[in-house]
């Protein structure tokens, strides 16, 4: 039984998630360097979904001390993430995206790779908690794997993701193994529809920030 809703543990996410995410780095070099344009100095950071608390590290080495809630809801990923960032104050949550209640507001909140694992109602459940919980002008940024808008073009996009995980190192039972999940664990949805859902949230500014094979970044700024 999987302790998180990667197809890795916990422990092994930091080591192979380059492997199964093509250019997974940038998602948070594209996001800081959003950040740093839309709220130079935020004060306030919710990471949802923060993983192994990657992301939150880098935020903390880019803009400093700043008020920190990183929320995930796989107790295994939070343990990586204490352990991770232990010489820093964070406020750990025990929650999803759509599960998220919280007194205080914030100027960036972020969700990398993680409301794909939900269909259609709690997608947007998650999306209208992040944008409440922000700030007037604050930033929301998420990342997720997407569905192209034709059949043919999800098959070339998930024979060019399977050839990407090859070319990393992972075998090809792992490869197929993960690719299997899409639609099933995953639950892409196209870049209209993000964009739809982002808009329909309330967010006055919505666009696309980054878009490679099968995922994609957007930003939407309250």
């Amino acid at each position: 039984m999987r302790d998180n809703k990667t197809s890795q543990a916990a422990n092994e996410y930091d080591a192979n998630v380059h492997k199964t995410l093509p250019r997974y780095h940038l998602f948070h070099t594209e996001t800081l360097d959003l950040v740093k344009t839309v709220v130079p100095k935020p004060q306030a950071w919710l990471d949802s979904g923060c993983g192994t608390g990657t992301l939150v590290l880098q935020a903390i080495e880019c803009f400093g001390k700043m008020k920190i809630v990183a929320a995930d809801p796989a107790e295994s990923m939070l343990s990586m993430a204490k352990e991770k960032l232990a010489n820093y104050e964070i406020t750990y949550m025990p929650a999803g995206s759509e599960e998220l209640c919280c007194p205080d507001s914030f100027d960036v909140v972020t969700a990398i790779m993680s409301h794909h694992y939900l269909q259609d109602e709690l997608r947007i459940k998650a999306t209208n908690n992040c944008y409440k919980l922000l700030k007037r002008g604050g930033v929301y940024v998420t990342f997720e794997t997407i569905r192209p808008i034709s059949k043919q073009g999800i098959q070339i996009g998930l024979e060019r993701w399977k050839n990407a995980q090859l070319l990393s190192g992972k075998n090809a039972a792992a490869v197929e193994k993960h690719i299997s999940r899409y639609g099933i664990e995953i639950f892409p949805i196209t870049i209209q529809d993000h964009i739809n859902i982002l808009q329909a949230a309330g967010f006055s500014t919505v666009e696309i920030l980054w878009v490679s094979c099968m995922q994609a970044g957007f930003y939407g700024i309250k």
